[in-house]
């Protein structure tokens, strides 16, 4: 078993053989002042901490387990590049850094990244030493409080409260070296038409020169089922794949073709990625939900992605794959990822396990409607965010913003409108919901917010709209300040929330509603309400809160450290059965 924590390759959609993990023990400090910038701390000086990368300091897998405000950390590294790497161009990658980074490689700035969520790369081949010796320094700057960084459920406080927890600081996600030629395979972008059995490959190719050819190969168990290739390589290279007898990608019967991507010099391979790609198509017709052409109800699960002794990192990517199984397990088929761009290999596992997600952005904390500096890095990395994983099959929609309401520091009509014709311009083949809950302005998808907790007022409330949808039986999270309903399919995308922890039952510790007396009363107002949706043959889908405890907020059907709540089966068999528009 490997030493280094988070061992995997963080982005099986692009990876290419020769890498070189830099996870594991790293020099650290906590700059309090601010001023490690004026004392030199970019090279040469030892940080008098250690801390186990990726794991944040405010976690406990770091070593350092430090919940203050954290507003500017540095992290140093001293290693040798593998021999495998050496020969080639080196590319360094950070997964994910909260929230403003710099970095220095033996006292050069080769770098400076704005952004939480998304990933960054510099080539540092030129500041190299290939046969000794080499320092990287980081330097995070992560401020909470003056609400122009999108945080999610990060505190703005000291200490967590209500539906906000423990903050993350700094490196959370892998860091990684990357050889590559000279040219090289940018990006990958694929396009499925699954009417026409084809699929796009897109490709951008970082310096073409004539004579550079490029190739698609697509593998189905491990032989060759298509291929297409250029003789002549541009910065943006399209190949169609014609893929006989096509096998689609369906919700809980994922099939998935392996790509191999190379560019080739006079016949010869110099630059090679493995990917791979579903063949699904999502569609909207009238107020339902078409995958692949068959209405599917959408049977999600809130999954906010915080762990106890990690934070926003998962202690393996064993655990990454056991979360989305814990959530089948109770029935689901899929989840909103919540408030949190996910870890790549999140996604990796949803695709192979046939689960479907809602593509979500961490805008909570960005107060976009007063200031512009917020709605700039709001759009900023939310663009980033849709280009990292918009190849996911299992990715069925796309969700900017939650709860913006129209009395909140987010909501400002034109800028809804932006977010979502922008989302849309980057991605055109899936629908977009422009905000979860409250106050809709221009959207794919309607859903709304309840958390009414008894079944039989639940019903009532939804009788209306499902014996005639109109917008006057719409039951809505803000009527006063949304447009007409146009028909759309309508999801109630957060109910259930139902307190239950019996051994935490005090204090800062919540759930919504009363807390059922007894078990067999919990699985009773949860078959009550899931029967609800279920049975309106105009409810598309529904999201129960939520699929874990998170820290005060105790409303999981799993505690924090995910053990079951109740046997799971209970929850599957309310679930499974077939909704009524899915007739």
């Amino acid at each position: 078993m490997s030493s280094i924590p988070r061992p995997e390759h963080p982005r099986p959609d692009f990876e290419r053989a020769a890498w070189q993990n830099l996870n594991g023990k790293w020099q650290f400090a906590i700059d309090t002042a601010k001023c490690g910038i004026d004392k030199d701390w970019r090279s040469g000086v030892d940080f008098p901490m250690e801390i186990n990368v990726p794991f944040c300091p405010e976690s406990k897998l770091s070593g350092i387990a430090h919940t203050d405000f954290l507003e500017a950390v540095w992290y140093r590294k001293i290693f040798k590049v593998d021999d495998a790497l050496k020969g080639r161009r080196l590319l360094l990658h950070f997964g994910a850094v909260d929230y403003e980074a710099r970095v220095w490689v033996n006292g050069k700035e080769v770098i400076q990244h704005r952004g939480g969520w998304t990933p960054f790369s510099a080539d540092i081949t030129d500041v190299m030493k290939i046969n000794g010796e080499n320092e990287i320094v980081v330097y995070a700057q992560d401020d909470e409080r003056p609400h122009v960084q999108p945080l999610g459920k990060q505190s703005d406080r000291l200490n967590s409260y209500g539906c906000l927890y423990t903050r993350t600081t700094g490196i959370w996600q892998t860091v990684w070296l990357e050889a590559v030629p000279d040219s090289c395979i940018d990006r990958l972008t694929v396009w499925p038409d699954i009417a026409n059995g084809t699929a796009a490959i897109q490709l951008d190719i970082t310096r073409p020169y004539p004579g550079l050819g490029v190739e698609v190969v697509a593998l189905a168990d491990g032989k060759e089922v298509a291929s297409s290739k250029l003789v002549q390589a541009a910065a943006k290279s399209t190949l169609i794949l014609e893929i006989p007898n096509p096998v689609l990608w369906e919700v809980g019967e994922p099939f998935l073709y392996d790509l191999k991507l190379r560019l080739t010099d006079s016949g010869k391979v110099i630059d090679e990625v493995s990917s791979y790609m579903g063949l699904r198509e999502v569609r909207i017709d009238g107020d339902r939900i078409l995958i692949n052409g068959k209405s599917v109800f959408q049977r999600l699960v809130l999954d906010q992605g915080f762990w106890p002794d990690g934070i926003y990192t998962a202690p393996s990517d064993e655990e990454l794959k056991a979360d989305i199984e814990r959530s089948m397990a109770c029935g689901f088929n899929g989840a909103r990822l919540h408030q949190k761009v996910f870890e790549p290999r999140t996604l990796y596992w949803a695709d192979k396990l046939g689960y479907i997600v809602w593509g979500e952005f961490a805008d909570w904390g960005c107060s976009a409607k007063f200031h512009a500096q917020a709605r700039e890095n709001l759009r900023r990395e939310w663009t980033d965010a849709v280009l990292r994983d918009i190849n996911h099959p299992s990715i069925v929609a796309w969700m900017p913003l939650n709860e913006a309401h129209s009395s909140g520091d987010r909501y400002e009509p034109a800028y809804f409108v932006e977010l979502y014709d922008l989302t849309k311009k980057l991605d055109p083949t899936r629908p977009c919901l422009d905000t979860s809950g409250y106050t809709h302005v221009k959207t794919d998808m309607w859903d709304l917010h309840d958390y009414i907790q008894n079944p039989a007022e639940f019903a009532a409330k939804y009788k209306a709209f499902g014996e005639n949808p109109t917008t006057e039986t719409l039951p809505r999270n803000d009527p006063e300040h949304e447009p007409e309903y146009n028909g759309q399919p309508m999801i109630v995308s957060e109910y259930g929330g139902t307190w239950w922890n019996p051994a935490q039952a005090g204090g800062e510790a919540w759930g919504y509603g009363d807390r059922p007396k007894n078990e067999q009363e919990f699985i009773d107002r949860f078959k009550g309400l899931a029967d609800v949706l279920l049975d309106n043959p105009h409810i598309a889908g529904l999201c129960y809160t939520q699929l874990t405890d998170v820290e005060q907020e105790v409303n999981g059907l799993y505690f924090y450290n995910r053990k079951p709540k109740f046997p799971p089966e209970r929850f599957k068999k309310i679930l499974e059965r077939k909704a009524a528009i899915e007739d």
